[in-house]
């Protein structure tokens, strides 16, 4: 595997079509309204850089190979270990390299994967039956020991092979595990899961060979679709097909992850054609002019990410509940979603899915209240110096084009109230890695699996969980909600589950060591060439499993 830090090939070309979007840009920028005056410099700096570029540089396109699918994304993958990549390209990419024991259907029902059935002969015990013929990409045979060692490597740091991994507390119910033979592996717990089958599906978890150790990233081997060629960071990453895919073999030869971190550029190489695919990293004051391309099409499906904004609850100025709900109501949601979002994403009121069974809406909202808003710095001691100030915090942020802008809309929006906010950009793994290890004030990403399941409030918010070694990452710790968690983890009784993840939520949403700004609906942009492209919720790249080149 080739590993360098070049930045991304990609350059913007010059066509006239280039030209045309740019201007259309800039008219927006001047026509999003007083409310928005902040960004225009920024927008304008960059669209003025661009429009340069393109002058200077003509319009070309870079010879390509044909039968490779060109998928833009924002950010190199932290870590193709798939017991330890936790960022979204990571995850994304992942499940097209590894396969769980088992999955689930678009339902969220279980299915079997890895392994072909399983029992729980009672509450402490699972029996998993491997399927037989299954093979690793380097030809190795699946068996028991590989799983065992996946497990083992990821939730004991005494084990061979152990790995430093956020997952970790995800596997905490998990007292031993046997493998009764080459295909049969035994589970035994220390108290009840009603989880365990989803940590142990494919994207929560990946089988990786016996062996495999800290260094697994840079070759990583698994029993997924495609398989792994070679990775630049902050450039590419290739995958192949896998002709011995115990599922589907896919239909394209190959798929190359380009990483294009300025969404402008991005639009500009899938409008000439020197890209195939975009999911979720594109402007969206963009989408209509590709959307009139001939040779691209828009596939549009309600999400399920959700965007939020992170606080450092160890910080001396953020541990006040009152400065966090301060923040949450100086932030126009709305406006923000009928802007930078062009309507496509929905207000969030919890992690959870509005369609989710244990979703509820009883909780404290945080409407646009500048008011309510100053009310509560002066409560919290805060008041307004001669220049309007009250207090300064930092935002951290990493460098693509959609969360800088974000942080920009909020950084006004604050200092409405008196909040002078601070941004500080920095390269996507240094940010990831500065946000784990709780370096912030405070930060926003998205959760971009998971939240379709309940066990999401342990991973992100129970005081088991703090970072790195889990989601936590506010180090936030509220013995009641502990209390609950690990009940509705345990409990048989469906209506018992449900009462205690209201409570949960309705806690979550009146300490606030986050809050959640909306779901972002999934946009996939591509070639017409390429065919059977489907948005899923999650914003995975599932659709490369059974896409295929148009009759050519």
């Amino acid at each position: 595997m080739r590993i360098d830090s070049r930045r991304s090939s990609f350059q913007p070309s010059g066509c006239p079509t280039l030209v045309a979007y740019l201007f259309l840009r800039l008219g927006w920028v001047f026509t999003s309204g007083p409310r928005l005056c902040f960004a225009i410099p920024f927008l304008i700096l960059g669209s003025l850089s661009l429009l340069a570029l393109a002058l200077l540089s003509g319009c070309r396109t870079a010879p390509r190979d044909p039968d490779t699918v060109v998928f833009l994304i924002e950010s190199s993958p932290t870590n193709l270990d798939p017991r330890i990549g936790t960022d979204a390209q990571s995850e994304h990419i992942d499940e097209l390299l590894f396969d769980g024991l088992v999955a689930r259907d678009s339902n969220f029902q279980f299915k079997p994967a890895l392994a072909e059935s399983w029992e729980q002969p009672n509450p402490l015990t699972y029996v998993f039956h491997l399927r037989g013929g299954v093979r690793f990409h380097d030809g190795r045979e699946l068996t028991a020991r590989d799983v065992l060692w996946t497990v083992d490597s990821m939730r004991s740091a005494q084990s061979p092979g152990a790995v430093i991994t956020a997952k970790a507390n995800s596997y905490a119910s998990i007292q031993s595990i046997e493998a009764r033979d080459e295909r049969t592996v035994v589970f035994h717990l220390r108290h009840a899961d009603n989880f365990l089958l989803i940590n142990l599906s494919t994207g929560a978890m990946g089988i990786v060979p016996s062996g495999s150790g800290r260094d697994f990233w840079q070759h990583p081997v698994g029993t997924g679709p495609f398989r792994f060629v070679s990775q630049q960071i902050d450039q590419n990453v290739l995958l192949e097909r896998n002709p011995l895919s115990w599922s589907t073999v896919p239909r394209i030869p190959r798929v190359r992850f380009a990483v294009v971190p300025d969404a402008i550029t991005a639009s500009l190489e899938l409008e000439k054609g020197s890209a195939d695919v975009a999911v979720n990293s594109l402007p969206m004051d963009a989408l209509a002019a590709l959307e009139a391309r001939p040779n691209l099409a828009v596939e549009r499906t309600v999400g399920t990410q959700i965007q939020y904004l992170g606080f450092n609850m160890r910080d001396p100025l953020l541990r006040d509940v009152r400065i966090r709900q301060a923040i949450a109501c100086a932030i126009d949601r709305d406006l923000i979603i009928r802007t930078l979002q062009r309507g496509h994403a929905q207000p969030a009121l919890s992690l959870l899915p509005v369609s989710h069974w244990a979703y509820s809406s009883a909780v404290e909202h945080y409407d646009y209240n500048p008011v309510r808003a100053a009310q509560l710095l002066d409560e919290a001691g805060h008041r307004a110096d001669r220049d309007g100030v009250r207090l300064h915090l930092t935002m951290k942020t990493s460098s693509d084009e959609g969360t800088r802008l974000l942080a920009a809309v909020l950084q006004q929006q604050l200092a409405q109230v008196g909040i002078a906010l601070e941004l500080r950009s920095f390269e996507s793994a240094t940010f990831y890695a500065d946000v784990r290890r709780g370096a912030f004030q405070i930060y926003s990403l998205r959760w971009i699996g998971g939240n379709e399941q309940p066990d999401i409030f342990g991973y992100a918010f129970s005081s088991t969980s703090f970072s790195p070694a889990g989601g936590n990452r506010s180090h936030y710790s509220n013995p009641r909600l502990d209390v609950l968690l690990e009940d509705a983890a345990q409990s048989a009784d469906s209506a018992r589950r449900r009462a205690d993840y209201v409570e949960a939520q309705q806690i979550l949403a009146r300490d606030l060591p986050a809050f959640n700004l909306w779901y972002r609906d999934t946009i996939v942009v591509h070639s017409r060439r390429l065919t059977h492209v489907a948005a899923t919720p999650s914003g995975s790249f599932s659709f490369l499993e059974t896409a295929e080149w148009a009759a050519r």
